[in-house]
C-alpha cells in the first residue's frame, strides 16, 4: 500500500479516537492537507477496496481490514517515538516528524525488533497507547481532558494528545511531560481556562491546550 494511503486510513483512526471523532471526508482533508475533493476521491478508491464504507456526506468508517491497516501504521509510529526519544533524547515535536517518515519504511519483522528492543511498552513519550504486534491495544484509557479536572484534586499528565511544535516546546519549557504530576489550583469555565501548579510554578491555560492534555486522577 502506498504512504498516502496508509496516512488515509491512520488519519481515520485516529480522529475516530478523538472526542469530536469527525470522519467526514473534509475534516479529513484538512488532517492531511489535501483538497476535499482529493479526499473523497481516497474515500470512493479505498472502498473498492474494503478499507472503508463510504456513503456521500457521512463520516467515514474503517472496515476491519483498514483498522487493522491503520493500527500496524500507528504501532510502527509509536515504537520509532518511543526508539528516537530513549536513544537520542529528541524533543516530543522531532520523533514524532522522524517517526512519521519511519513509520511507512518499517517492516514488521523490524518492528517487533524495536518492541523487544524497549522491553515491549505499552506507550509513547506522548502517552499514547503502542498497539501490540496483532494489532490490540491491551491497556485501558481511563484518562480525561484537563478541561474536566477538579479544582483542588492532584493529576498525573497521562498523554499529551498533538503535533504542533509550539505545543510541545510550551510543553518542555513548563515540565507538562508524560508522567510528571499537576495540581489543579483553578477551574475559571466561564472562561474556559484552567490554572495548574507544576514544579512549584503557576501556569494558567487555555482550553486550547486543557483539550489535549489528558490527565489520570491520584
Amino acid at each position: 500500500m502506498s504512504v498516502a494511503i496508509e496516512n488515509f486510513v491512520k488519519a481515520i483512526y485516529k480522529n475516530d479516537m478523538q472526542d469530536n471523532n469527525d470522519t467526514k471526508p473534509g475534516n479529513i482533508a484538512k488532517k492531511l492537507g489535501i483538497s476535499n475533493a482529493a479526499a473523497t476521491d481516497m474515500a470512493k478508491k479505498l472502498a473498492t477496496k474494503d478499507l472503508l464504507h463510504y456513503e456521500k456526506y457521512q463520516a467515514l468508517q474503517l472496515t476491519e481490514k483498514g483498522t487493522k491497516m491503520a493500527l500496524n501504521v500507528v504501532r510502527k509510529h509509536r515504537l520509532w517515538e518511543a526508539l528516537l526519544f530513549k536513544m537520542f533524547d529528541m524533543s516530543l515535536h522531532e520523533i514524532h516528524r522522524e517517526a512519521e517518515l519511519l513509520e511507512h519504511e518499517t517492516s514488521d519483522f523490524l518492528a517487533n525488533k524495536i518492541s523487544e528492543y524497549l522491553g515491549n511498552p505499552k506507550f509513547d513519550p506522548h502517552g499514547d497507547p503502542i498497539p501490540n504486534a496483532d494489532g490490540e491495544i491491551t491497556t485501558e484509557d481511563i484518562s480525561i481532558a484537563l478541561s474536566q479536572s477538579k479544582e483542588g484534586k492532584t493529576y498525573i499528565i497521562s498523554r499529551l494528545m498533538s503535533d504542533d511544535k509550539e505545543f510541545f516546546d510550551f510543553c518542555a519549557q513548563n515540565g507538562l511531560k508524560y508522567g510528571n504530576t499537576i495540581t489543579i489550583t483553578k477551574q475559571f469555565s466561564k472562561n474556559k481556562m484552567t490554572q495548574i501548579s507544576i514544579n512549584n510554578n503557576t501556569i494558567l491555560l487555555n482550553e486550547d491546550f486543557t483539550n489535549i492534555i489528558y490527565v489520570n486522577e491520584i
